[in-house]
């Protein structure tokens, strides 16, 4: 078959380069339609289940709401886990499904649970489902930008005096309009930008209208709250009368009784008394206010904000979402859709991400196809032969695009990065192509037209196979990867995937268009050798001479190098992936538990102007507490911000992001009151993702009573930071929120005929706020809230005050039925698989992950003691790195089996598969010294390194033991045939060699956004790669002259030779 295409190819040249050309043009369409983004989307298959509940503390929400709807959605088919938190006035569940399960099925599933659930939930509750993105998702960020917040900014500051109440509520009053704003006009017009699933609006003020009720005047007029709730609540409806048929006409019949200005409120009739009307003016002030706020969002230290977080549907392309964003924004701007003087500035932008990490395996690429053919020239010595090599190294990627963009896989960070890995692959086959079609015809130099064509396919006929077979190896040694599940299957299965498609790519080039540019470009007209070739023969015959004379020493001291590699593997740390540096921190500031929004936004803004004192830092964005849709998990004492950085090319304080990173960390702690963890905002959601918290590693603690585990967490902690490498060490935030406690006296209310309801709806209404009804201002719609004015509410004796209508019509002080106090409770409840828990989260910093949570398992072990019922259970990356190489013994040494396998069918002898399988620990010395020596760890890019080496290493072999077979064959002694072998086979070894290391060079060497990912996997290559050329050259043929046979059979020597 592969001579039949060889022959074909040869005939029908224009065909071929024709058909080369539509392919590479289809290519270059197919890379514009393939989804761009910077990482792979790691996010497991989740269903988030939100429902808030208006007041009610995480004691409450976790009882009434929270665990009800655990225990309907435990036992859902293809179920993983289910996490929860329960905190003030929300629940949030995420519901986790095996990654063989359609996220669109697992959404059904979830919202029948739900509907089934519902009757046990407490009355006006209505759980909803999270949009359908990814953690990934948030691709755009953006904050609105009015004429007063502008003046401020310029100004520095809010004005002093008799201005500063006017300055205050005027900005009031523009963030509020710009959150409305936002709600009803920028999230309808950008949710229809495809791609978008939903555009999140946080910061600001929720407009409300607001009836302030004096208890003067309840008294007064003799009226209960609830009179004037039930009121608003009949006074603001429109009604349908059907139709009227009159004549030859029929006409709709309308009643209209809505509620369109706060004058129509203020004359809703309460009460009648004697004849004459109490209006709700009479008994309360009606307002438009603002809602009670769970979250704001400061910028740069200087004022609040109102932003937008546009998410991307799940499976979108980022970099089209975006593009797509931009355009919509800059037709708002101009379209005058926004009020005067008000601009959407972004300040954060997935796109810049996305183009820096891809121009980084970009020029990787591109630096790694010029070396490749800078070897050529230099081997070869003519340009002919690169020009063959470089046109493969165009046309196969193009084409890998092209199978890329029909099997849905995206272009990022780890496809791509496959793609740069397999230059070295690609440009083996064209090379070992065009080196053999250049040999033979120095020999037959002066050969015709046609003469020359039957050349070039004897040598094409000679190497075809061995192409085929070599490719077939390394394709069978990335099998591995392909099989590995969760977080790192879906983050390096792409990768596998990109790879082995490029190299059949290769193949089916290599196999038609080399033949075809070789017959067309290379001459009879060269030397066989080149002076580097000559050079470098000259150097190593003798030292192959002197090996075969000294086979015991030899082998001996290769063992001996091996052993002492391996006594380096404890030295080199374990890591899950190295730290993909974004250009953009998050430094989450937790306070405590008890801190008001008001001191929140202040501690805030003193965080972001120390770090705007760093000259890298170009703005600092943070989101306090929780968003219109609240699926983060942040609270009022926790902020998520994002930290956006100049240019590395500008940066003063330090040349690395991780010294920055350091450089921050200890300026922060200067600030009182909070504590610190350092991320970055596609790391910080992964993270949460993979364990539901935040950090790299996460020690859960499970157990039933709140204060036992706070304490034995704290104790954990305690521990943990004694260890060297542990950072930004955070225990969940259970206890310390302050609660006012109503505790009502049954026998008290009995004596008055109250019930519990009845003090329970002051509790609510009065104190909390409630929701009669709601105002329509066209399309747009605002509650309309009752509630005290804040003197009567706002302190332990004002509520004490509050007065209670008994059943004789005597108003009672609430202080005479129930006991109010201050008392500390949980701020929030964690459940992890239907049970509670605490997190103590760690990030690891100047040490390997593998290491710091080794000790920290035996000093736990050692120290700490659980009372029954407790357990503890390590998560985070360490968790799927354990996974992966858990993974990987089982599967790698099945791979190599493969191999032994296909070796042992190719030259049917055990003998000769051995020999060339004993190459591989030849390539794990150089990998390993390459890791010891750059400091870097033993990560998942790394161990694709390894595996990449076999193959590598296997190919090596192949090409030596099979010619040396042939020459046996053909009757040549065993050293005649080594060293006739060798010589011959040299150059093609070394340009392997060579071909490898330049390709994978500029990985290595990378300092752009997204090197750190492949670095070590190149370095393992690029150091493995030079060992096992070296020993190959020198240790295998010492091995075939000790364990070879004395005579060759025609079956060892393969047919392809």
């Amino acid at each position: 078959m592969i001579v039949s295409l060889l022959a074909f190819s040869l005939k029908q040249r224009i065909l071929v380069i024709g058909l080369a050309c539509l392919l590479s043009v289809m290519g270059v369409f197919a890379f514009e339609l393939i989804p761009i983004d910077a990482y792979p989307d790691v996010t497991n298959i989740q269903v988030q289940v939100l429902t808030e509940a208006a007041g009610l503390s995480p004691v409450e929400v976790e009882r009434f709401i929270t665990y009800p709807l655990e225990l309907q959605l435990t036992g859902l088919p293809g179920l993983a886990e289910i996490r929860s938190l329960s905190k003030f006035a929300l629940s949030q569940i995420t519901v986790v499904f095996n990654d063989n399960v359609d996220v669109y099925f697992a959404r059904q599933l979830v919202l029948e649970r739900i509907m089934a659930a519902k009757e046990r939930l407490p009355e006006g509750l209505d759980p909803v489902m999270a949009p359908v993105t990814t953690g990934l998702g948030e691709v755009f960020h953006y904050y609105l930008e009015g004429p007063s917040t502008l003046r401020q900014a310029q100004d520095g500051r809010l004005r002093t005096g008799s201005d500063a109440t006017t300055d205050a509520m005027v900005i009031q009053t523009e963030l509020t309009d710009q959150r409305t704003l936002q709600e009803w006009v920028l999230r309808p017009q950008l949710k229809s930008v495809p791609g978008v699933i939903d555009v999140n609006g946080m910061g600001g003020f929720v407009k409300q209208y607001q009836v302030v009720v004096d208890p003067a005047k309840l008294r007064k007029f003799d009226i209960t709250l609830h009179q004037i709730y039930e009121a608003a609540v009949k006074n603001n409806a429109n009604a349908g009368g059907n139709v009227l048929e009159r004549h030859a006409e029929r006409a709709i019949v309308r009643g209209i009784g809505l509620i369109k200005t706060v004058g129509d409120i203020e004359s809703i009739i309460v009460k009648e008394v004697g004849g004459t009307p109490v209006f709700v003016r009479d008994v309360a002030e009606v307002r438009i206010g603002h809602a009670v706020r769970h979250g704001a969002v400061v910028l740069n230290g200087a004022r609040e904000v109102v932003i937008g977080t546009v998410l991307m549907l799940r499976g979108g392309n980022a970099r089209q979402v975006v593009e797509a964003v931009k355009t919509k924004v800059a037709d708002l701007q101009q379209s005058n859709t926004l009020p005067a003087g008000t601009k959407l500035i972004p300040f954060y932008d997935r796109i810049e991400l996305v183009n820096a990490a891809i121009n980084t395996v970009r020029d990787a690429l591109l630096e790694g196809i010029v070396l490749v053919v800078f070897v050529f020239v230099f081997f070869l010595g003519h340009v002919r032969s690169a020009i063959i090599v470089t046109v493969t190294l165009i046309v196969t990627p193009l084409v890998t695009f092209i199978a890329m963009e029909r099997l849905g896989l995206s272009a990022n960070l780890m496809t791509l990065g496959g793609l740069a890995i397999a230059i070295g692959e690609i440009a083996d086959g064209s090379l070992v192509m065009v080196e053999n079609a250049y040999r033979h015809l120095a020999q037959h130099s002066g050969a015709s037209e046609e003469s020359r064509l039957s050349v070039i396919l004897h040598a094409a006929k000679e190497v075809g196979r061995p192409i085929l077979f070599g490719i077939l190896i390394i394709s069978v040694v990335f099998l591995p990867l392909m099989t590995l599940q969760g977080m790192e299957g879906k983050m390096f299965a792409p990768l596998a995937y990109t790879l082995v498609i490029a190299l059949v790519a290769s193949v089916a080039v290599t196999l038609t268009l080399s033949p075809v540019l070789a017959s067309l470009l290379l001459r009879g007209d060269h030397p066989k050798e080149t002076r580097v070739t000559l050079w470098m023969k000259q150097r190593y015959l003798p030292v192959l001479e002197w090996t075969l004379r000294h086979r015991g020493l030899i082998l001996a001291g290769s063992t001996a190098i091996v052993l002492g590699s391996l006594t380096l593997v404890p030295f080199v740390g374990r890591e899950f992936i190295p730290l993909l540096e974004e250009g953009s921190l998050t430094p989450q500031v937790v306070k405590l538990p008890s801190v008001s929004l008001s001191e929140s936004i202040e501690l805030e803004k003193q965080t972001q102007k120390a770090m705007l004192e760093f000259p890298e830092v170009k703005t600092a964005v943070s989101r306090i507490g929780r968003a219109e849709i609240p699926y983060h998990p942040e609270d009022l004492y926790e902020s998520d911000p994002i930290v956006s950085l100049h240019d590395r090319s500008t940066w003063k304080t330090a040349t690395t992001q991780s010294g920055l990173t350091d450089a921050m960390r200890k300026k922060l702690a200067e600030i009182p009151g909070i504590s610190v963890l350092m991320s970055q905002p596609i790391q910080e959601r992964v993270d949460e993702l993979i364990s539901g918290i935040r950090t790299q590693c996460a020690i859960k603690l499970f157990g039933d009573d709140l204060d036992v585990l706070r304490d034995k967490a704290k104790e954990i902690a305690l521990l943990m930071q004694q260890i060297n490498g542990v950072k930004d060490i955070k225990v969940e935030q259970v206890a310390g929120q302050p609660y006012v406690m109503i505790d009502i006296d049954r026998q008290k209310i009995a004596r008055f005929g109250i019930n519990v309801a009845d003090v329970q709806e002051l509790v609510t209404t009065a104190i909390g706020g409630r929701a009669a009804t709601q105002v329509y201002e066209g399309e747009r719609r605002f509650e309309l809230s009752l509630r005290f004015p804040e003197p009567y509410r706002n302190s332990v004796t004002a509520i004490g005050e509050i007065r209670v209508k008994a059943a004789t019509g005597a108003l009672i002080p609430m202080s005479d039925l129930a006991k109010i106090d201050m008392r500390e409770g949980p701020a929030r409840i964690s459940r992890e698989q239907v049970k509670r828990r605490i997190y103590i989260g760690f990030n690891v910093v100047g040490r390997d992950i593998g290491g710091v949570v080794d000790e920290g398992r035996a000093k736990l072990a050692a120290v700490l003691h659980l009372p029954e019922g407790y357990s503890i259970v390590w998560g985070g990356a360490f968790e799927n790195m354990e996974r992966a190489n858990a993974r990987l013994l089982i599967v790698v040494p099945i791979t190599l089996a493969l191999v032994f396998f296909f070796l042992f069918w190719a030259f049917h002898s055990l003998r000769d598969a051995t020999m060339i399988i004993l190459n591989l620990p030849f390539a794990l010395i150089g990998g390993v010294l390459s890791l010891w020596v750059s400091g870097q760890y033993l990560s998942v890019p790394a161990s694709i390194g390894f595996i990449e080496l076999f193959g590598l290493a296997v190919g090596n072999g192949i090409v030596l033991v099979s010619y040396i077979n042939q020459l046996r064959h053909e009757g040549q002694s065993i050293d005649d045939a080594i060293l006739a072998g060798c010589s011959l086979r040299l150059r093609p070894v070394v340009m392997t060699m060579m071909t490898t290391l330049l390709g994978l060079l500029p990985l290595a060497l990378a300092q752009g956004i997204g090197a750190e990912v492949q670095r070590p996997l190149a370095s393992v290559v690029i150091g493995g790669v030079f060992t096992s050329t070296a020993l190959t050259l020198v240790v295998l043929p010492t091995l075939y002259s000790v364990f070879a046979e004395q005579t060759v059979r025609k079956e060892e020597v393969p047919e392809w030779v």
